[in-house]
């Protein structure tokens, strides 16, 4: 705000100086043009008495036959020396040379201009209308110069005539006399601006990538230090001497720890292909694979969290053409995390729809669930790296927010589309569509 105010109040003083830098000039257009009319000399008056003969080396007025019968009044006036169309053509040439406006009325004052008589000797075809619809309001936008038709080393007398020059006061011209100055002054103040604009939202983008981090930091302690303490039980348990005389428990034990051990291999491989897709360093194998095959073996091997929330799910498979491209592993793992997400964000008497179809040139994949849904803002953050939605009361869903920003680059790799729909409290629907040669 501050430079902005800055910019406005260099802008304005700048505008009045330019402005009386305008009005000096016209000063000058207009001493330019007085001295060009004093310099032009009055022609020479030939008068002849009757009877009365020149004689060559006579000087003076030479006398043609002329019959005074009043007085003649042989006293020089400037205006006589010109037309009107003369006086405004030294006028407008000398606006033009000052790169002035050459809009504008004049009038040549006679004697008596400053005092009471006498009126006006010669003047221009518009100067009477504008004056006569000119209100002492609208004089404000009007400049009037007047200067008297003498050298500079005479005295203004009552007989004097006076120059009047009338011109509007063209803001436009001002304001294009400006515009480099304003257009860089604009320009300075929006590069100012952006800057900060863009500072700013770049302070906010690292503010939410710090906490972002910090959750993932928490969620991963938490995710690896509970198999690690699991192993950690085994361990001791291996060694109490009751349970080395027990191969069974051995066994049992070792079963455990190796399931673990497979649990955080499964978590840290996860990590490692999130960075490389960040890199997008991830090779695929693009294979020709059934998707209603690779659907149906997803569903069966989640058929046991799909008991534990007491949940259904429906297969419509009604694909004509359900062969694609695709990379066998990691497309299984497209579906299977996207099932895997409506089961966790989900209540008790779970639905899952799971329908295909098809269009002229891709095959459309839907999976519809009544979980929990989501709102507007996890629905625009949702394939964000790290994001993990509020789930509210529900504060046993594990993981590294890694699920779905994986789910959007391997469709993306594949040249899919995904879109999501939810609604809170309602459930989720997640279309894929996938390109079919």
């Amino acid at each position: 705000m501050g430079i902005i105010w800055i910019q406005v109040n260099w802008i304005y003083n700048a505008a009045i100086v330019r402005r009386e830098q305008m009005e000096q000039r016209a000063v000058t257009v207009m001493i330019n043009v007085k001295e060009q009319m004093l310099q032009r000399k009055a022609p020479p008056m030939r008068f002849k008495v009757d009877g009365a003969a020149i004689r060559p080396t006579e000087k003076g007025l030479a006398i043609d036959k002329y019959e005074i019968t009043n007085t003649i009044d042989l006293t020089e006036k400037v205006s006589d020396r010109f037309t009107t169309e003369e006086v405004q053509k030294l006028i407008t040439n000398s606006l033009r040379e000052q790169h002035l406006d050459t809009t504008f009325e004049f009038a040549v004052l006679g004697k008596g201009h400053f005092g009471n008589s006498n009126g006006i000797r010669m003047q221009s075809a518009g100067l009477s209308k504008m004056l006569e619809n000119t209100t002492s309001t609208d004089s404000l936008d009007y400049t009037f110069q007047y200067i008297p038709l003498v050298n500079s080393f005479d005295y203004v007398t009552g007989e004097t005539e006076t120059l009047l020059l009338v011109q509007p006061k063209n803001n436009m011209m001002l304001l294009l006399s400006l515009g480099k100055m304003m257009a860089g002054g604009l320009l300075f103040t929006a590069v100012i601006i952006t800057a900060f604009i863009l500072t700013i939202r770049t302070m906010l983008n690292q503010k939410k990538l710090s906490e972002i981090k910090s959750d993932f930091i928490n969620n991963m302690t938490h995710e690896l230090k509970t198999p690690l303490a699991t192993i950690s039980l085994a361990i001791d348990a291996i060694g109490n001497e009751k349970v080395m005389d027990n191969r069974d428990k051995i066994k049992y034990f070792s079963g455990i720890i190796k399931e673990e051990n497979k649990r955080m291999n499964k978590q840290v491989e996860s990590i490692l292909q999130s960075a490389l897709l960040e890199k997008n360093e991830i090779g695929l194998n693009l294979q020709v694979t059934d998707v209603h095959d690779v659907i149906s073996s997803t569903v069966e091997n989640l058929q046991l969290q799909l008991d534990a929330k007491q949940g259904h799910a429906e297969l419509r498979l009604d694909a004509i053409n359900p062969i694609i491209k695709a990379d066998d592993v990691h497309f299984s793992n497209v579906i299977f995390n996207l099932l895997d997400n409506a089961i966790k964000y989900s209540k008790e008497n779970l639905e899952v729809v799971i329908s295909t179809h098809n269009t002229r040139k891709s095959l459309i994949i839907t999976i519809a669930d009544n979980g929990i849904g989501m709102s507007r803002d996890t629905i625009s953050r949702i394939f964000e790296k790290f994001y993990r939605a509020h789930t509210g009361n529900v504060h046993n869903v594990k993981g590294f927010g890694l699920g779905l920003s994986y789910v959007k680059a391997i469709v993306d790799a594949h040249k899919g589309k995904i879109k999501v729909e939810s609604t809170m409290g309602k459930g989720s629907k997640f279309t894929l569509e996938f390109p079919q040669e």
